[in-house]
C-alpha cells in the first residue's frame, strides 16, 4: 500500500531530521519539502535513451500508479547529464511525506561531524584541468563553439563510511535559498543483487543547487538559469566589489547571454509568450556569486509536463555549452571520467505534470567510505586557465564546508597538507 502525507503545517526540519540512508529521496526548496521511501513502481533502464522518450515513459509510469490505486502519484529522482552514457534513477516511492517549505534560519543548528581521516586526489590533476581548458580555447577561438563547461573532481577516501545524514544536514544548514536533495535509488540490476554478496552501499547523490532548471504549477512554469560566477570573500567590502564586477563583466555578461537564448529558444515553442527581464540580477551561495536570469511563462497546452519541459531545456549551456553537440563531444574527449549525475536533473513530477527539477550541481557521490565531488567552468573565448581552475576551487567549497575540510588542507594523496 503506498502512503502519501501532505501536511503542509509539519515544519521542514523534521522531514530533514527524519531522513537515514534508507530513504530513496529527500529535497527541499523554497516551495517544498518532500521525503520519500521504498519503490512502488520503478522506470525501468533504457540504454542511450532520448529524454523526450524518458518523458513519455514517466507519464506512463505515473499512470499505471495511479491505475492502480495510488491517488496522487509522484516521481523522483535524478537523470544524468548524459542519458547515453549513465541511466536515469527514477522511482515512484511506497511512502511520502510532504511538509511546508524551509524557514529563514530552520536549519541554522550545530553543525555535524563528518569525518577527520580521509585522502583526497584530484581528477584530473590541476595542470591536467587546465590543459583541457586551453584545448578547449582554440576550439573556441577558431569558432567551432561559442562556449563549454568543463569539469574536474576531488576523489575523498575515508577510512569510515561517510555518514550521509549528518553531510546532508549541514548543506541545509548552509544553503538557505536554493534546492538540497538526496538520491537514494539503487537501479534495477542492483536490487537483485543480495546484500552479503556487494562490498559497498548503493550510491547516494547528495547536494545544494542553486540553480531551478524548471518549476511547473498549473499552466504556470519558470526557469531560473545561472551562468557567470565569481568567489565570495570574507572581507564584506571586497565581497560586493566582486559582485558589482561580476555584473559589469563582458566576458561573465556574455556567457550568460549565451545561456538565456538557449533557455528562451527552447521554450518559446510551448508558450505564446515569454517574461525575460532585459537584464541579468545576482544571486548569492555560501561561497559564490552568480549571475541570473528569472524566466516565466504560461503554457499553451496544460498537458506538458514539468519533466517534458525540462527535457527541452537540459543540457542547457550553462552546463554542457553551444552548440551542444560539439561542446558534449568536446566534453566527451577531454574529461577523464563520466559525470553521472553531476550536471543531470533532480526533483519530482506527479501525474498532473507539475513539478520542480534543479541542475545537479554543488554535489557529490557517497559510496561507503568514498566520495566524489564535481566543480564545472564554462569556457568562452575570453577565458584563462588559471582562471576557470580558481573558479572550480571555490564551487568545491560548497561541499568541503559542508565535510568542515578546510580548502587550504583539501591536497590529494601525495601532496604536503598546509
Amino acid at each position: 500500500m503506498v502512503t502519501t502525507k501532505q501536511d503542509t503545517t509539519v515544519p521542514a526540519h523534521q522531514l530533514l531530521e527524519q531522513y537515514t540512508d534508507q530513504h530513496c529521496f529527500f529535497w527541499s526548496s523554497p516551495w517544498h519539502t518532500l521525503l520519500a521511501e521504498g519503490s512502488y513502481l520503478c522506470l525501468p533502464e533504457v540504454e542511450q535513451e532520448e529524454l523526450s522518450s524518458l518523458s513519455h515513459r514517466v507519464t506512463a509510469l505515473l499512470q499505471q500508479a495511479y491505475d492502480s490505486g495510488q491517488a496522487q502519484p509522484v516521481l523522483v529522482g535524478a537523470i544524468p547529464f548524459d542519458p547515453e552514457l549513465s541511466p536515469a534513477r527514477l522511482v515512484i516511492p511506497q511512502q511520502v511525506q510532504w511538509a511546508a517549505p524551509r524557514t529563514v534560519g530552520e536549519w541554522t543548528g550545530s553543525v555535524r561531524s563528518i569525518l577527520s581521516d580521509y585522502e583526497l586526489q584530484e581528477v584530473p590533476a590541476a595542470e591536467l584541468y587546465k590543459q583541457g581548458v586551453e584545448e578547449a580555447l582554440v576550439h573556441l577561438r577558431q569558432g567551432d563553439l561559442e562556449k563549454v563547461v568543463l569539469s574536474r573532481s576531488l576523489e575523498l577516501t575515508s577510512s569510515a563510511p561517510i555518514p550521509v545524514a549528518a553531510l546532508l544536514h549541514n548543506l541545509a544548514a548552509a544553503n538557505t535559498h536554493g534546492y538540497t536533495f538526496a538520491v537514494h535509488i539503487p537501479l534495477e540490476h542492483e536490487r537483485q543483487l543480495d546484500s552479503n554478496d556487494r562490498a559497498e552501499e548503493y550510491p547516494v547523490w547528495i547536494g545544494a543547487s542553486p540553480e531551478l532548471l524548471i518549476r511547473k504549477e498549473g499552466r504556470r512554469f519558470t526557469a531560473n538559469p545561472l551562468a557567470g560566477s565569481a568567489a565570495r570573500s570574507a572581507d564584506p567590502q571586497e565581497d560586493r566589489r566582486r559582485a558589482e564586477a561580476l555584473l559589469v563583466s563582458a566576458k561573465d555578461r556574455h556567457e550568460h547571454a549565451v545561456v538565456i537564448d538557449a533557455v528562451v529558444a527552447a521554450l518559446r515553442p510551448y508558450c505564446g509568450q515569454l517574461e525575460v527581464p532585459n537584464q541579468p540580477s545576482l544571486v548569492q551561495t555560501e561561497t559564490m556569486w552568480h549571475l541570473s536570469t528569472e524566466i516565466s511563462g504560461v503554457l499553451d497546452d496544460p498537458s506538458i509536463t514539468s519533466l517534458e519541459l525540462a527535457a527541452a531545456l537540459h543540457p542547457t549551456p550553462a552546463i554542457c555549452g553551444t552548440p551542444t553537440e560539439a561542446a558534449r563531444d568536446l566534453i566527451r574527449q577531454v574529461e577523464p571520467f563520466d559525470r553521472g549525475m553531476f550536471t543531470g536533473m533532480v526533483g519530482w513530477c506527479n501525474k498532473d505534470g507539475d513539478g520542480e527539477w534543479a541542475v545537479t550541481i554543488r554535489c557529490a557521490e557517497v559510496c561507503g567510505p568514498r566520495l566524489r565531488l564535481y566543480a564545472g567552468a564554462g569556457i568562452v573565448a575570453a577565458s584563462t586557465a588559471e582562471a576557470e581552475l580558481a573558479e572550480t576551487s571555490a564551487k568545491l567549497r560548497t561541499m568541503l564546508r559542508a565535510m568542515r575540510i578546510d580548502e587550504a588542507s583539501a591536497q590529494p594523496a601525495g601532496r604536503e597538507r598546509e
